[in-house]
């Protein structure tokens, strides 16, 4: 089992970062995803209130691929 701790620089303030709307199917991926970590211990509830957007791109093969944005959170 891992344990890393994502360390946040002593400037860093919260930010409200743009909501993107999910289709229904979207989020039922986005959550089956969550579950799937946390019931593996690959993920635990964060302690940090700071949100990362997450959003879905087409592939050429019509499938969607889902991107994790949390490059603010490690700036």
């Amino acid at each position: 089992m891992w344990n890393l701790v994502i360390k946040v620089k002593k400037k860093f303030v919260l930010r409200k970062r743009k909501i993107y709307l999910l289709s229904r199917e979207e989020r039922e991926k986005v959550c089956e995803l969550i579950n799937k970590q946390l019931r593996k211990e690959y993920i635990r509830p964060s302690k940090l209130s700071q949100t990362a957007l997450v959003f879905f791109v087409g592939k050429k093969d019509s499938k969607k691929h889902m991107i994790l944005d949390y490059i603010y959170i490690l700036e």
